[in-house]
């Protein structure tokens, strides 16, 4: 779901962190520990309070699964992103979050005859044509659909963190161990992104088994809210479950965190899509251990408090 808030006070504080920011960079060393902290993690201003993660980096103010949208979110300090991979005619992973090119780049107006516009049916090359930013605002123009390999390396020299989501797996047969093995070309499966700075996810609990059988040390998250009863069969392949925030209560994420993930440890609840203060600060009550959004400064604001997150950048 892309949300894109209106609201005039995020936008005010937006530009006042990117004057404060400007080119900083975030540390590795904040957030949290490794991807399987426990509740209360320091989030990505380094304080107490759920972890913020950019979803599609902070999309709300920039296009989408593009560098543009990761380097912001690294602009206004945090480190955790969270992208969508899908595979290409030719075999390629690209950051896409729908499995047509038609809502977020100029595929229509480029190739008028391939409707429906599936990613799967053009190649890596015809997509790296394509305008991914105008859609969005002129002043993104030109921004491109990222190749995985070039996404991973953005955020690697961001000093950023990934929560990767395997899009549509039913689409891309074998797509989870070719994730890994483009994962595993850009150093990205070494010990210190494994223990703390990669989380893999999917909606499909099939997708996310296969990933935690083909490298165990991976922390995986499935996306859902299972019942209850059915809550100790994903503990079995997966560390956290990630919810819809309106499918979620205390005492459901409660249950979550009373029970071992697969590496042993409490399993984690990071919950989506909440862009606004209200729902922020609802979630939080509930005891989510992470919080992923379109607008990470809005929610990193409302979890921690205005003052608090002001005196957490440097300047």
């Amino acid at each position: 779901m892309y949300v894109r808030p209106a609201a005039a006070a995020a936008a005010a504080f937006l530009g006042f962190a990117l004057t404060v920011l400007g080119g900083t960079t975030s540390s590795a060393a904040t957030g949290p520990s490794s991807p399987a902290s426990p509740a209360g993690a320091t989030g990505a201003t380094g304080l107490l309070g759920p972890v913020v993660y950019a979803h599609r980096g902070a999309s709300a103010y920039a296009p989408e699964n593009t560098l543009y949208a990761i380097d912001l979110a690294m602009r206004l300090g945090f480190d955790w992103v969270e992208n969508d991979v899908q595979r290409t005619k030719d075999g390629a992973l690209v950051v896409v979050h729908d499995d047509t090119l038609a809502r977020t780049t100029d595929v229509e107006q480029a190739f008028p005859d391939r409707g429906p516009w599936r990613v799967e049916d053009f190649t890596a090359a015809e997509i790296a044509t394509l305008d991914a930013g105008s859609w969005f605002g002129q002043e993104f123009t030109g921004a491109r659909v990222p190749t995985l390999r070039e996404y991973l390396d953005r955020v690697q020299d961001n000093r950023q963190r990934l929560l990767l989501e395997i899009k549509k797996p039913e689409l891309y047969p074998g797509i989870e161990k070719e994730t890994l093995q483009v994962l595993d070309e850009a150093g990205w499966l070494d010990t210190d992104h494994v223990q703390r700075r990669l989380v893999v996810q999917s909606f499909s609990a099939d997708s996310v088994r296969i990933v935690h059988g083909l490298r165990p040390d991976l922390v995986t998250a499935f996306l859902g809210t299972p019942t209850v009863a059915d809550l100790p069969k994903y503990a079995e392949f997966t560390d956290r479950i990630n919810p819809w925030h309106t499918t979620i209560s205390a005492d459901w994420v409660a249950a979550v965190h009373g029970l071992l993930g697969a590496h042993g440890k409490a399993m984690e609840v990071d919950t989506w899509i909440v862009d606004d203060e209200a729902t922020a600060r609802k979630v939080q009550g509930m005891g989510v251990d992470g919080i992923i959004t379109n607008a990470p400064d809005v929610v990193q604001q409302a979890v921690l408090g205005q003052e608090a997150l002001l005196g957490a950048f440097p300047y």
